[in-house]
């Protein structure tokens, strides 16, 4: 699986790929992958898996009470089971079906590692050639790694970049240009050497690869893969899923436990590691592409050897937990394991905290494939309803409660993305804030921009961002005032700290939750 579809700050669609999905050591990432042991699985053995997965998904949405779930099963190069459940939105009767559309999330990073192959393959690119090259005003922050980080480097998040960078620009507005242009803020780790999820990294290569071609990302996706593979209700614009008529709506789950389409989710400025929509007929002509080595109907989409490229180990994305346990890789755009039996396993997941999950699950040496869609955000649907289907697989049945256990992990995820501090409890002993006029004015952060506080009937409010956003601030203990985060990487309450008064008024002001990066401080102008 692949999840902070900061996928999701917003869940780790990483984290849970390498808490869930253990690796084995692999070949250089120059060779193709490892020939495969002779397939385990018979007819029969998938016969009965595809037998039982209805009610694998229907039971998984009577538990978790997601509306509408899509899926298809590839078998031999062959769709063998593609269907629809449920509702596009909750509390309607439009069902969805096999074309309905959904947001991808976090499930575009392995399309979009297909559409780098197709131009690599086309000599447009190579994917070991240097971002810098291709895309004008790129930079990180050491000059050295700005001009070596590779379009592999970038799919396979070992640029240095920290873990979902740029993300909160995006929440606050700023469009893939902007955020593009303010990754050379972002502190760095060892090039190389460590591994961090970036959906603006993958962004920048993809903008690097349409750049070469002299095009634009969305529609370098439509040459090269969906055209020509007949996805043609697949798009890496939001526009086009938004005009869909046939789609299904983005759900979260109330305190109550209903769902409620509540948000609107366009990710166009993270089009290419987050922005594509697809529906399940569509992901299962891609998934007989993948399984077949780029070809489909007998005719060669996708070159084969750029393509098996993005099939082998990239970097370590986590260390064995244990002496007996498994390390863990990511690939390009794709989480890379090898089975007790030796078999390559692809996987990723796709998630919005804003209302979608998603996975799509393959073992090549058997040719078979699944991918789940679904229309809530993540409580582990999508995840075990894959994982449940391999297990039935190969054993018959499920071997653990996957449901709950993705489930656990997303929850765990979520919580310890939230503050430490609870704001909605001011210490007894709390201090007085000072006077409005000691905290309003215009500060301004070289990765963030301005940030302008304003005092209207005795109420403190911050605006940050391009439209601008607006959060009302509550005053806490001191100095300290806390505010609602909102947005796909929203934590809850976040505290914003005043600091150094001089001359009775702040100097600067930090932002909590803006700061995991030492980015969040904004300063007096």
């Amino acid at each position: 699986m692949g999840v902070r579809c900061r996928t999701t700050h917003h869940v780790r669609t990483a984290a849970v790929a390498a808490a869930l999905a253990p690796l084995l050591l692999a070949a250089p990432a120059t060779a193709a992958p490892p020939p495969q042991p002779p397939p385990q699985l018979t007819q029969e053995d998938v016969d009965e898996a595809v037998g039982k997965l209805d009610g694998i998904v229907r039971e998984g949405m009577d538990e978790t009470g997601v509306p509408g779930v899509a899926v298809a099963v590839v078998y031999k190069d062959r769709v063998v089971h593609l269907t629809g459940f449920g509702t596009r939105e909750a509390g309607r009767s439009a069902a969805v079906g096999p074309d309905t559309v959904f947001q991808l999330a976090s499930l575009s990073k392995p399309l979009a590692s297909t559409v780098v192959a197709g131009a690599v393959g086309d000599k447009v690119i190579d994917w070991d050639d240097p971002v810098a090259g291709h895309l004008p005003g790129f930079a990180l922050k050491d000059r050295w790694v700005t001009e070596h980080v590779t379009v592999a480097d970038l799919f396979a998040h070992r640029s240095g970049l920290p873990d979902h960078a740029g993300d909160l620009l995006e929440d606050l507005g700023y469009d893939r240009s902007y955020i593009l242009g303010h990754l050379r803020h972002e502190p760095l780790t060892p090039f190389r050497a460590s591994y961090a999820y970036t959906n603006y990294g993958v962004t920048a290569a993809g903008e690097a690869v349409a750049n070469a071609k002299d095009t634009t990302w969305e529609k370098l996706s439509e040459d090269t893969l969906y055209d020509p593979a007949g996805m043609n209700a697949t798009s890496s614009r939001f526009a086009d899923y938004a005009r869909a008529g046939d789609k299904a709506l983005t759900h979260v789950r109330g305190a109550d436990g209903t769902w409620e389409a509540r948000y609107v989710r366009d990710a166009d400025a993270q089009s290419p590691a987050g922005g594509a929509s697809s529906t399940a007929r569509d992901m299962a002509a891609w998934l007989r592409l993948q399984l077949a080595n780029g070809e489909l109907g007998g005719e060669r989409i996708i070159p084969a050897e750029p393509l098996e490229r993005t099939h082998v180990p990239a970097i370590v994305s986590q260390p064995p937990p244990a002496p007996a346990g498994r390390t863990s890789f990511y690939g390009l755009g794709w989480n890379v394991s090898y089975d007790d039996l030796g078999r390559l396993r692809l996987s990723h997941s796709g998630a919005f905290a804003l209302g979608a999950n998603t996975n799509v699950t393959m073992l090549p040496g058997e040719q078979l494939g699944i991918v789940v869609l679904t229309n809530g955000q993540p409580v582990g649907l999508a995840d075990a309803i894959a994982l449940d289907f391999f297990d039935t697989a190969q054993h018959g049945r499920p071997t653990a409660d996957w449901l709950d256990l993705v489930a656990k992990v997303y929850e765990q995820q979520e919580q310890e993305e939230r503050s430490p501090t609870d704001y909605a409890e001011p210490p007894e002993d709390a201090s007085a804030a000072r006077a409005d006029s000691a905290y309003t004015g215009t500060y301004a952060s070289d990765y963030y921009g301005p940030l302008t506080v304003t005092a209207t009937d005795g109420t403190l409010t911050m605006r940050l961002g391009p439209e601008p956003k607006t959060f009302r601030l509550t005053h806490y203990d001191g100095d300290t005032f806390s505010f609602e985060t909102t947005g796909e990487n929203a934590t809850g309450p976040s505290g914003v700290t005043f600091r150094d008064v001089k001359d009775g008024k702040a100097t600067r002001v930090t932002i909590e939750a803006f700061d995991e990066n030492g980015l969040g401080t904004f300063t007096r102008e």
